[in-house]
């Protein structure tokens, strides 16, 4: 059995390439969703490639938020220039560390360039595991802008009174909000609230039924839960093999720590710990694998509620793997 076989097997419930028969070369719109460590930026390639091979032009459109940050690059997972193969890719390197991602901002650039690919007869391929970043260009979602004054309040008060409080508040304005926001993270559980409180009826989360923005094809990436948590440990141990600490050391004097987004990305967050002195590398390591463990079931719950994605059990591929699985997509 080869390993793309492996994969998806005989079973059409465990091969929905197979059971839905659907050929991605006729798709303009590609979306390769999952959570952390499964392989979307190789299976992304593959298939750009396999599209170029069937005579379509392709390129790919990072959707990963942490990504769109230069600089950041260990930490990320970004695919050096050397392994992009020659395919074109957009949204990477477009913020300082210094600057804040905004949703609503990369909605616009990204569509924008979803909608130039299209325009030239090309596909985009949509790679990423931020669930709002990734529903942002695929569905019909709208993003009020930010208040400055409001949210220097909500900090003030955030540092002041704690989360507890704010969580609070921001039950009584928008209750589904309050429901599935991670409260230890300042700045969504601010930036919810800023959104209910200025405005009447608000649920930045995902609907339960989202319009699409346009036609698209969703591949979701599924590796089995044990062999997930065992490689996202060890990939947070490569990481700061890889020199994460010296990449933070160097952005550190960029005025990451100044930079409300980027300060507390996974992996970043525990390596300026190590540089300040408050923690081992072996103890930002396992601090590392547990934030990524609990953020890819934040993703593998968020991208579930996809329901016309095409779930594909990625368990233990290798990127060989991955390519012969990109042949089956794209035949």
């Amino acid at each position: 059995m080869s390993g793309a076989d492996a994969l998806v097997g005989d079973d059409p419930e465990r091969d929905p390439v197979q059971h839905r028969e659907r050929d991605a070369s006729d798709a303009d719109l590609i979306a390769v969703v999952g959570a952390t460590g499964t392989g979307k930026s190789d299976l992304g390639i593959a298939i750009a490639e396999r599209l170029r091979a069937a005579g379509r032009t392709a390129e790919v459109v990072n959707a990963d938020a942490m990504q769109l940050y230069r600089g950041m690059d260990i930490g990320t997972a970004k695919l050096p220039l050397d392994e992009r193969r020659g395919i074109p890719h957009h949204q990477l390197d477009v913020l300082d560390v210094t600057d804040e991602a905004s949703v609503a901002a990369y909605q616009v650039a990204a569509r924008a360039d979803v909608d130039r690919i299209q325009a030239e007869g090309g596909v985009a391929v949509l790679v990423g595991g931020s669930g709002l970043y990734v529903s942002s260009v695929l569905f019909d979602l709208a993003f009020p802008g930010t208040d400055p004054e409001l949210r220097a309040q909500l900090e003030r008060e955030h540092d002041e009174l704690g989360p507890g409080i704010l969580l609070e508040r921001l039950r009584g304005l928008d209750p589904a909000a309050a429901a599935t926001i991670d409260a230890r993270n300042p700045r969504r559980l601010i930036r919810a609230l800023e959104i209910a409180s200025r405005s009447e009826v608000v649920t930045p989360s995902l609907p339960s039924a989202p319009r699409a923005w346009r036609a698209s094809r969703i591949l979701h990436l599924r590796r089995d839960r044990e062999q997930l948590v065992t490689a996202l440990h060890a990939r947070a141990a490569r990481m700061f093999d890889a020199g994460l600490v010296d990449e933070v050391a160097a952005l550190r004097e960029q005025g990451i720590e100044q930079g409300k987004t980027a300060r507390a990305a996974i992996g970043y967050s525990q390596a300026l710990d190590v540089l300040r002195g408050a923690s081992t590398v072996e103890e930002a390591v396992d601090a590392t694998g547990i934030a990524t463990r609990k953020y890819a079931r934040r993703q593998v719950s968020w991208f579930r509620r996809y329901g016309d994605a095409e779930t594909l059990d990625v368990t233990g591929a290798s990127r060989a793997d991955l390519s012969e699985l990109a042949r089956r997509i794209v035949p």
